[in-house]
């Protein structure tokens, strides 16, 4: 009998699910917080929690596949390591496009000449001599390489020769942009790149702590980590390739609730501690992005389900909206919940709410509180401020008052949390969610008190935001209520396939729309529904999406298992690889094409298309071996482009992707 274990690590929860393969059934499911900056203890303990619960011995164990949603998180934050970007064959203007200048945040660029033509021969010769003296006036604190180079799809060799030359130099990881897509956008790429480097760090530490649990528990099982299309791939792929996961949380939320619920038409929602994940569900499967994932404010070019993430969650950060009337908006950013913060420091926590409560006024800072999240030596490369917030942060937590000694470190202190060096703690709906006794996880005492001193802000006309903690709780409940159906709203329009003439997210707040979903009936009579389902998922989904459907008019499907649906996910899919290349016709008579591994010339056209697909197939079997599939499906897609010239065919260009599919392989024992 083969079990299956599935492992998700969200922003506040890690889940593990045994499923019985041969009976298609759940036998245990848990969930343990996710634990930061060490993630191997809450990953170690829901993995011990799931096997006592199920009474399956460790050596049953026949697959584990860990589905997460900390790369999603990291780019919705902010967050993640310190990047190099090599810029090869590009001008400084070109770091403008694409958000590529937003991504890198201030990391140091690395411009050089170098790069190929569309056709794949050399336009300048690679300076490696220029590259390795940059490379040493680098300042400290990078983590990781990108390196994009012109035209890398058509020939790699300019990338593969810097990503060589770093490795040799750093001995750090290198993130080269043609090994991530066959796109020809150069600055995508390079984004793309950039976000691979940034998360190569945080999908190693929880990859390795995910391995080294099974490793003391005796689970000699393949690991298997889902993709951001859904499919698995091998642990030692996912750590080069991080960029992938981004979605795999969501992805494996999709295939969870294709499974539990059987539906086959829905919008499937997924709420997290960070994010709000919406999908479409079309007779039984989700639709894949053509223009790549879009996370936060990014287009990748990473293949992904088509999904709508916004920074919305049960942890989300509550602001204050300036102006004359009480207005509360939620996200994007994560924070500790006061209630979850208390549990762990009790006494830090009540302490000062108590004497924040006692004042009459409310300070900027008052209700939050600063969490330092390294291990050991305190991190490197930080200028100034940063080091002197750090310095406070040594012995442990602090009220944000105390870590902030003058204004101008208040921004340091954010350049720490967008690199996971520190986190925040204050009011998130979660805590609300105590103080109406929807939630007993952690301390609601310290959730009342929290809320109680957040009540005391003043609006626009100097009045109090709220009476007190239990009307302010409900004011943030509505308010998430409010923007989850916004969320599912603009899906709704996005996926509807009608053009409506405005984006989805201005249709989803038209004042039309609000009308109709009120049932206005005046002269006018206007009624708005959902036209289909919608399926609530996460850990929280119970205690706030009933009022999501009655807003929306439509049946709410909550099914057994959905705070767990990811992890259930994690072990229902399959493994698939997509290659992709081009054959192009430079000149009369010559046919060249660009495998991964180069350009090659032929004076026949179906020669080069021959010689591509036998590339493309062995690249695509190879990464499928590697990911553990036995028994490999290759199915080729090929678009011909070519225009007539004088009642003759004249080839433009032919575009091969080959994709290799099938189960992973299942241990024995």
């Amino acid at each position: 009998m083969a079990f299956l274990l599935g492992v998700d690590t969200g922003g506040t929860y890690t889940d593990a699910v045994i499923l019985d393969e041969r009976e298609d059934r759940v036998v245990a499911s848990v969930k343990s917080l996710t634990t930061r900056p060490d993630l191997s203890k809450g990953v170690g303990s829901a993995i011990d929690a799931a096997l006592e619960a199920s009474g399956v011995p460790a050596g049953a164990i026949a697959m584990v596949s860990l589905s997460t949603t900390l790369a999603t998180n990291a780019l919705v934050e902010g967050q993640g390591g310190r990047v190099a970007l090599v810029f090869i064959g590009f001008a400084a203007p070109e770091l403008a496009r694409a958000g590529l200048e937003e991504a890198l945040k201030g990391d140091p660029v690395i411009l050089i000449p170098g790069g190929h033509s569309h056709a794949g021969t050399e336009v300048t010769t690679l300076d490696l001599a220029r590259l390795e003296t940059e490379i040493s006036s680098l300042p400290s604190g990078v983590t990781a390489f990108a390196v994009a180079a012109s035209f890398a799809t058509r020939n790699p060799a300019h990338e593969i020769a810097a990503r060589d030359l770093i490795r040799r130099r750093t001995a750090l990881p290198v993130t080269c942009s043609h090994e991530l897509s066959a796109g020809l956008n150069g600055p995508r790429r390079a984004l793309t790149a950039v976000l691979n480097a940034r998360l190569v760090g945080m999908i190693d530490r929880l990859i390795a702590a995910c391995e080294a649990h099974m490793g003391r528990r005796g689970i000699s099982a393949p690991l298997m980590v889902v993709r951001g299309d859904g499919a698995l791939v091998s642990a030692a792929l996912a750590r080069e390739r991080p960029i992938e996961t981004i979605l795999s949380g969501p992805a494996a939320s999709i295939a969870g609730a294709s499974w539990l619920t059987g539906e086959r038409d829905a919008l499937v929602s997924d709420i997290g501690g960070t994010t709000t994940d919406v999908c479409l569900l079309r007779d039984g499967r989700p639709a894949i992005d053509p223009e790549g994932a879009r996370v936060g404010a990014f287009r990748t070019m990473v293949e992904a389900v088509a999904m709508r993430t916004t920074g919305l969650g049960g942890d989300s950060e509550v602001h204050l909206v300036e102006g004359l009337v009480t207005d509360l908006r939620l996200g994007p950013r994560r924070l500790v919940p006061v209630s979850l913060m208390a549990r762990d420091w009790p006494g830090l926590v009540h302490d000062a709410l108590d004497g924040w409560l006692a004042g009459e006024a409310t300070g900027e800072h008052d209700g939050r509180f600063v969490l330092p999240m390294w291990h050991g030596t305190p991190p490197q490369g930080l200028d100034p401020r940063e080091a002197a917030v750090v310095a406070r942060l040594t012995e442990g937590p602090l009220r944000m008052t105390d870590a902030l000694r003058t204004r101008p470190e208040l921004p340091a202190l954010m350049r720490l949390v967008s690199r996971g060096l520190a986190m925040i703690s204050g009011v998130t709906p979660s805590d609300a969610s105590h103080v109406l006794g929807r939630l007993e996880s952690w301390d609601a005492g310290a959730a009342r008190k929290a809320l109680a001193l957040f009540a005391k802000r003043r609006n626009g006309h100097g009045d109090r935001i709220a009476a007190g903690p239990e009307e302010l709780a409900q004011a943030i409940i509505d308010r998430l209520t409010a923007q989850t159906v916004d969320c599912l709203l603009e899906a709704a329009f996005a996926e509807d396939g009608r053009d409506w003439g405005e984006a989805p997210e201005v249709l989803a707040r038209h004042a039309l729309m609000r009308a109709g979903l009120d049932g206005y009936c005046g002269v006018l009579g206007i009624e708005a529904r959902l036209g289909v389902p919608v399926i609530g998922l996460g850990a929280s989904a119970l205690s706030y999406y009933g009022a999501v459907g009655e807003r929306l008019h439509a049946r709410m499907i909550l099914p057994d298992y959905a705070g767990v649906a990811n992890a259930i996910g994690a072990v229902v899919g399959q493994v698939t690889m997509h290659v992709e290349g081009t054959v192009t016709s430079p000149a009369a008579g010559t046919f060249v094409a660009h495998t991964p591994d180069g350009p090659e010339r032929f004076a026949e056209r179906d020669q080069a298309l021959f010689a591509l697909e036998q590339a493309l197939s062995k690249a695509a079997s190879d990464r499928a071996r590697r990911a553990g599939v036995e028994e490999i499906r290759l199915v080729t897609d090929r678009t011909l482009s070519e225009i007539e010239i004088e009642g003759s065919p004249m080839f433009i260009e032919a575009r091969l992707r080959v994709t290799a599919k099938g189960r992973p392989r299942i241990a024995t024992g």
